[in-house]
């Protein structure tokens, strides 16, 4: 129960729909319960009286119960749903919610598929049982003891005959419950698995279909169907063993009762309406206990999907937004003091004492090894993630005395890997600021060099976009991602690698825009190729985490270090080439 506990929260502001709905729940039981009465008192006192008067009056009241059984159902099962789903309306809320919050450390370990599985199947699970199950659970309860009532009203021997076999179907779910939870956890991590495996599967496609390795997917694929294949059988298995248990215990019960009920009967200590009512309220408890299989199933369901659901909730926020942050305007001064970062507990350095100063209009350039640290560096001044050792300051306070709103307000992202979203040109251009004016939409483009093939398109700004910018070049993404930057006019541009996509003379147009709206803000530009670096202002050469060296790119390239060795690569043929024209 602790899995209830930890989630109470969600459904006890709710709890009004419940008991309402439990209120209505009384009158179906009750009423449930009087149907074998009413066919006690037909038998003994109008069939064996020959008072068949009787009948239409018994009949009329019959009809009357069924209306009002009728109404309470209604209301029982709206209220009921009625309850589940605004609880799991809020729990899916607060669940998104808690995923916008948790740092890049959390989604670096994290399964996209297994976090679609546990927000849609593992919600729904919950959301059944607070729906259905724990009131199945209640009116298998009430449904016992108004049933034992009336039993002992008719007969306490009998009555008494009925109560032995329930231990023995207690003991049997008990024993159910204990084996079939793990099973459904196992189950549900299986689930997580095979939506992974199609999420990535799905997103990967081309890279699949470029590489023919649709028979390998295939085969993984079918590896994680069949463990979940597997999974389920083995929680059928236990089914299969336990519910005929139970079923011929309820059964057994029921010919012992039948067999000393006609005794009874014979011996006149009993009417034969009684014996008729009373087999009929015997199943009205074996049933119910034979059910408590399902109701204790759909409990362990529910139980597997809440851990996972708290899971989630519980996540440690790497990332936390001090009490007494503040909202100031930032103008974009970067200060980097001996700072040390390790993602991992126990792994190499990311950045080991990385020192440097970016007043506001300075452009630094990171250059160096995949892995060495440049993209490290940024991510740190928007708190993505937390330095291990050191400070990272803007305007000359650290970065965590921000609000994370404020602080990524005026910091200017554009990736190189450009994520679009499913939505219209002009909603993407405008996603960090949707305030923006159609003047300003257009101007961001036009800069970006993105206008021209924008309005080439069926409906302009207006044209839908496939999802994660489908339709378009990796350069036409790459424009579009670098417009919405300069929509927000940011204090800090940081450019990841931001014109790699695009041919070396779009990226000569984009630099040339980039240029003017780089002025007066501090930028970052991140690249493989010196020539999308070598006008900044100071340049950082990286290596495995380090500054190796730094300087200018006049500097660097005579410097007789790594950048300079890197220059030669790049343009080692054009010497050669420049020889030929000559």
């Amino acid at each position: 129960m602790d899995t209830f506990k930890r989630l109470k929260q969600y459904y006890w502001p709710y709890k009004k729909y419940f008991f309402i709905s439990l209120f209505f729940l009384l009158f179906v039981t009750g009423i449930t319960v009087v149907y074998p009465m009413v066919l006690q008192l037909t038998i003994d006192e109008v069939v064996i009286k020959n008072k068949y008067s009787l009948i239409p009056y018994i009949s009329g009241f019959f009809l009357i119960l069924m209306l009002i059984k009728g109404l309470s159902t209604y209301y029982h099962q709206y209220l009921g749903d009625l309850f589940g789903i605004t609880v799991v309306y809020d729990l899916r809320d607060s669940l998104y919610k808690k995923l916008q919050v948790l740092s890049f450390k959390y989604y670096d370990n994290a399964k996209t598929g297994d976090l679609m599985s546990r927000l849609t199947a593992d919600v729904e699970g919950f959301r059944f049982f607070l729906s259905v199950g724990f009131s199945e659970l209640l009116r298998i309860v009430f449904l016992i003891l108004f049933s034992l009532s009336v039993m002992f009203y008719y007969s306490i021997p009998l009555a008494i005959v009925t109560m032995a076999a329930m231990p023995f179907l207690t003991f049997v779910v008990l024993r159910f419950d204990k084996r079939v939870h793990p099973a459904f956890r196992n189950i549900r991590k299986s689930l997580g698995r095979l939506n992974t495996r199609v999420q990535e599967n799905i997103s990967g496609m081309h890279t699949v279909k470029s590489l023919s390795r649709e028979d390998f997917e295939i085969d993984r694929f079918s590896n994680s169907n069949n463990n979940y294949r597997q999974d389920y059988l083995k929680t059928a298995s236990i089914w299969s063993k336990y519910f005929p248990l139970m079923e011929f215990i309820g059964d057994f019960c029921a010919v012992v009762l039948l067999a000393y009920g006609g005794f009874l009967v014979i011996d006149n200590q009993l009417a034969l309406g009684e014996l008729v009512a009373f087999f009929s309220l015997v199943w009205y408890i074996m049933g119910p206990l034979m059910n408590l299989g399902f109701v204790v199933n759909q409990f362990s369901q529910a139980k597997a999907s809440g851990e996972r659901l708290i899971e989630i909730l519980d996540a440690k926020e790497d990332v936390r937004e001090k009490e007494n942050a503040i909202e100031t305007p930032i103008k974009g001064h970067v200060t980097f003091d001996n700072v040390t970062l390790t993602y991992t507990e126990n792994d190499d350095h990311a950045l080991k004492n990385i020192t440097f100063d970016a007043p506001p209009g300075k452009t630094i350039g990171l250059i160096g090894a995949t892995g060495s640290g440049k993209t490290s560096i940024t991510q740190l001044i928007t708190r993505f993630y937390e330095p291990e050792e050191g400070q990272v300051l803007l305007d000359n306070r650290p970065v965590d005395e921000y609000k994370l709103k404020t602080l990524r307000r005026y910091i200017g992202f554009v990736l190189q890997e450009s994520f679009l979203f499913s939505t219209s040109i002009r909603e993407n251009i405008t996603y960090g600021c949707p305030d923006v004016s159609e003047e300003q939409i257009i101007d961001a483009a036009k800069r970006a060099q993105a206008h021209d093939f924008i309005m080439e398109m069926p409906k302009g700004y207006d044209t839908m976009l496939g999802e994660r910018g489908m339709g378009l070049s990796g350069g036409q993404k790459q424009r579009i991602a670098i417009a919405r930057a300069i929509c927000i006019n940011p204090s800090v541009l940081i450019l990841d690698d931001a014109t790699s996509a695009v041919d070396m003379e779009t990226e000569f147009k984009i630099q040339k825009a980039l240029k003017e709206v780089m002025d007066g803000r501090t930028s970052f530009i991140i690249a493989h190729r010196i020539s999308s670096l070598k006008h900044a202002d100071e340049i950082l050469v990286l290596d495995e985490g380090e500054i190796v060296e730094r300087g200018t790119h006049d500097f660097l390239v005579s410097n007789n270090g790594p950048y300079q060795h890197i220059f030669d690569i790049q343009y080692q043929d054009r010497k050669a080439i420049m020889g030929i024209v000559n």
